[in-house]
């Protein structure tokens, strides 16, 4: 009678907050989304917002589920920041013997595009992060959908021309600062082609864990940092970043922006990340998410050094991968227990020849040195003018 009483208070409260989300500001003209059933929404086309995986069958089989790790970068690229990440998935294997992948949500200013292809060549996800990072959450809680295309759009033209990444494999946005224009983003994310977003905090489904799924039907996820968004859109997926808990209780959307941390032990730190951890592999076995900046690793003389260890110590156990959204979207659409996939990333194979370019920056008439592949453009590339042409 306890679990029934339970299930009765969460679905209510899943509700209630889809039925409160409707008060988000819509800025898009879109067809607004209705409560989704799971009668109808089916995979693989489509997924309701929710907690568990959506098959009867998996009841009780909870520790056959896969668990998945995405291990994701926010802004520049740079030579410093690529070594570090060299360390952290060195010698990584899953237990299909895959490579250990991350996800890179690159931003314009100060990358290092050929190092940018050598993380794609690795088979690591290059992602969109805009091209100007804009100017605080201001700039992107009101951008139009003309501004958010043009710094979306134009930054796949960036990749595309100077780290030579492969527009297909671009799918997959994360927003400056978390910071959504209510539907506006998402539009914008479905217009580009893109599979799904992943810049929406929930901090209030982390125990259990939200699970992806797509914009078809009206979300129940919290809205942390609105406006949110109300719009049916159909095929477009949310990788939701579910919140870390600090040592002191409190919730963080990334790891960097956790204040109140262990000691600068690598030890201490490394039980606070498995402790993180453990509350999806124990629980629902929703993806584990460790969303942050580089510059994390700065701050302490462990940080990097703790993370490595819970990376290994993650890749010692039988039935955990290290993988990008991309992949576990792939494998929500056909979910299965055990072994998640069939095979292996194919790596691409793009040659790339570094050149490093003194460049003057259109605006503001200073020198900008960018490496690129190949050739230099003949001016600073930047909003409209993403090719750097004169």
């Amino acid at each position: 009678m306890l679990s029934i009483a339970i299930t009765l208070l969460l679905t209510c409260t899943l509700l209630v907050t889809a039925e409160a989300a409707y008060q988000t500001p819509i800025y898009v003209d879109a067809e607004r989304a209705k409560i989704c059933s799971t009668r109808i929404c089916l995979p693989p086309m489509c997924r309701c917002s929710g907690l568990t995986l959506p098959k009867p069958a998996y009841k009780g089989h909870e520790k056959e589920i896969p668990q998945f790790i995405t291990v994701t970068f926010d802004d520049a690229v740079t030579a410093l920041n690529y070594e570090q990440y060299q360390q952290i998935f060195a010698n990584l294997y899953n237990p299909d013997r895959c490579e250990a992948k991350g996800t890179f949500y690159v931003s314009h200013d100060y990358t290092d595009y050929a190092k940018v292809n050598a993380l794609y060549n690795e088979g690591h996800e290059i992602a969109l992060h805009s091209i100007t990072h804009g100017n605080g959450t201001d700039y992107w809680r009101n951008a139009n959908e003309n501004l958010m295309m043009r710094e979306f759009g134009q930054q796949i033209v960036i990749l595309e021309r100077f780290a030579k990444i492969n527009r297909k494999h671009i799918r997959g946005m994360r927003l400056p600062f978390l910071q959504a224009s209510g539907n506006t983003s998402f539009v914008v994310a479905k217009s580009l082609g893109l599979l799904y977003d992943s810049s929406w905090p929930t901090q209030m489904y982390k125990d259990p864990a939200m699970w992806p799924y797509t914009l078809d039907y009206l979300s129940v996820q919290d809205c942390q940092i609105g406006p949110c968004p109300t719009a049916s859109l159909p095929g477009l997926w949310v990788n939701p970043m579910v919140m870390w808990t600090d040592v002191e209780g409190y919730s963080c959307s990334m790891i960097d922006g956790c204040i109140f941390l262990p000691k600068d032990d690598v030890d201490a730190l490394f039980e606070w990340i498995k402790k993180n951890f453990l509350r999806h592999y124990e629980g629902n076995r929703a993806p584990f998410g460790m969303y942050l900046h580089a510059a994390w690793f700065s701050r302490g003389n462990n940080y990097l050094k703790a993370f490595r260890k819970f990376l290994e110590y993650a890749n010692s156990l039988h039935d955990v991968y290290m993988v990008t959204p991309s992949q576990v979207i792939q494998y929500l659409k056909h979910p299965s227990l055990g072994r998640p996939f069939k095979g292996c990333f194919k790596k691409p194979k793009v040659p790339c020849q570094p050149t490093t370019c003194a460049l003057e920056k259109t605006l503001t008439g200073e020198t900008r040195y960018m490496t690129c592949c190949d050739s230099c453009p003949e001016v600073y590339p930047w909003l409209d003018n993403p090719l750097g042409e004169i």
